[in-house]
């Protein structure tokens, strides 16, 4: 059985790097279609000091998320650590549709981009990349 990680750790991060690395050196990277810069402020994280800062960028068309914020975001979200978990590691938007609509995401700059992405086509690799994801990931 592989190692589990709690979501958004620095251990789960490097993993999903790795993952990810992986699945470009195969040729089975997923391509993203819409190029989006985005940091997002993860609260109620029950570790370290209870927020984390992370950014995700796809303008290489390739998804990168790692630890930070980077400058010049398309826009900055910030939401719950569980409403996060179950968007990025259960594959579950509409749990984030439902906390936006309670009030409990907020977005900062382009809404639209934000948009486009939950619009995408779901794609085979980025299905199964998601997976392994699930699969590492501390309940």
């Amino acid at each position: 059985m592989a190692d589990k990680y709690p979501f958004l750790s620095e251990e789960w991060i490097a993993e999903v790097r790795k993952l990810g690395d992986e699945a470009r050196a195969d040729g089975g990277g997923a391509k993203i279609p819409h190029a989006v810069k985005m940091n997002q402020v993860i609260t109620d994280v029950p570790f370290g000091d209870g927020t984390v800062n992370v950014h995700m960028d796809t303008t290489s068309g390739d998804m990168q998320m790692e630890m930070g914020h980077i400058e010049n975001p398309d826009l900055t979200v910030t939401v719950d650590y569980a409403t996060a978990k179950a968007i990025f590691v259960d594959g579950n938007p509409q749990a984030g549709m439902q906390a936006f609509m309670a009030g409990k995401v907020k977005v900062q700059g382009d809404m639209t981009k934000l948009m486009a992405m939950q619009a995408a086509p779901p794609d085979p690799k980025a299905q199964e990349f998601a997976q392994k994801v699930k699969e590492m990931t501390a309940e």
